[in-house]
């Protein structure tokens, strides 16, 4: 990714830098001119060389940049804007274009000027918050949430995703209660279900009437979640008949759903029905010929057999998909060792 553009000089300098085709340290690239000089944005590089103190005009143009997909040029827009005229829908909209960049330092160093400047905005920390979730700190964002909570425990976005990091982070007392105070504000069907997986992650039944509280609401008949997780709370339980009759559920309104392919056939190799678990792993193949488990649990099943070759050559695929796959790559030097 390249660095982020300098843009400090006034904008009638900046715009003659343009149409000289200048590619100076601080300025846009040569080609830039010839690309704000017509459609889509002509008309505003038109008057921004004529009111270049005009901070509505940058941001017109930022938006109307970003909408088409030219970046790291919105981002020059941008920090002019804020620089003429600072507002917080500024700040919002460049921090969200610093996030899409993929430049994370950069982007939380102006979100806490931001949140300096507004302390009464929530939206600049739950941004910061997400940013460092993106960057592998979450327990500052979890910092962050908390921070938010104290100031408005009705919140429930932040009781939400302070629930799902503690949930990563293993804590599962604090990311059930958190996420039982999100439902408890705001009962929608996304953060029921993500409490009902918890709880079935955990063999908690709690999960089986909250999905059951979904699926009777469900007047359309079109959720597959309740099922898929009533699915895994049964696994868990070591109920596999049970659980295997919600996985047909789930295939039954979503034959494509192969995460339900994978469930059930890991409920059939958990009962060393190697035969049936082959069978259902190779319709997950069928459905989704780029799933690494699939090939992976196809080559647990020959490995189980006794036939170390084919495993192998299982094995193989689920790492030719997927190069990080570090359970298959076991499995392979495990077979490849016994067959040596």
């Amino acid at each position: 990714m390249n660095e982020r553009l300098k843009i400090g000089i006034p904008a009638i300098t900046l715009i003659m830098a343009i149409f000289t085709s200048c590619h100076q340290p601080g300025h846009f690239a040569p080609d830039a001119g010839d690309l704000l000089a017509n459609s889509p944005f002509r008309n505003l590089t038109d008057s921004i060389s004529q009111f270049s103190t005009d901070a509505g005009l940058y941001f017109r143009r930022a938006e109307l940049l970003a909408l088409n997909k030219q970046r790291e040029l919105a981002e020059a827009d941008y920090r002019k804007s804020w620089d003429l005229k600072p507002d917080p829908a500024t700040a919002l909209r460049r921090s969200s274009n610093l996030s899409i960049m993929g430049k994370t330092s950069q982007a939380l160093d102006f979100l806490k000027e931001c949140i300096a400047k507004y302390p009464q905005e929530p939206e600049f920390k739950r941004m910061q918050a997400e940013e460092y979730i993106g960057s592998g700190q979450a327990g500052k964002a979890i910092g962050l949430y908390d921070s938010l909570l104290k100031l408005n425990p009705g919140d429930f976005e932040s009781w939400y995703e302070m629930g799902r990091l503690l949930a990563e982070a293993k804590d599962t007392t604090g990311a059930l209660n958190a996420l039982s105070k999100a439902c408890e504000l705001q009962p929608t069907t996304t953060y029921t279900l993500e409490l009902a997986h918890l709880y079935a992650e955990h063999r908690d039944n709690n999960a089986l009437v909250l999905c059951d509280q979904v699926i009777k609401e469900d007047s359309a008949r079109e959720l597959i979640d309740p099922f898929f997780i009533k699915g895994i709370y049964y696994s868990n339980t070591r109920d596999y008949e049970k659980a295997i009759i919600q996985f047909d559920s789930c295939i039954g309104r979503d034959w494509k759903f192969t995460d339900a392919y994978i469930e059930k056939g890991l409920a059939y190799f958990k009962q060393d029905n190697f035969d049936m678990a082959l069978k259902v792993f190779s319709m997950a193949a069928t459905v989704s010929n780029t799933s690494p488990d699939a090939y992976y649990w196809m080559g647990r099943c020959y490995e189980a057999a006794g036939k170390k070759q084919e495993a192998a050559a299982f094995y193989q695929r689920a790492l030719g998909l997927d190069r990080e796959f570090y359970e298959a790559r076991q499995a392979l030097q495990r077979v490849e060792k016994v067959g040596s």
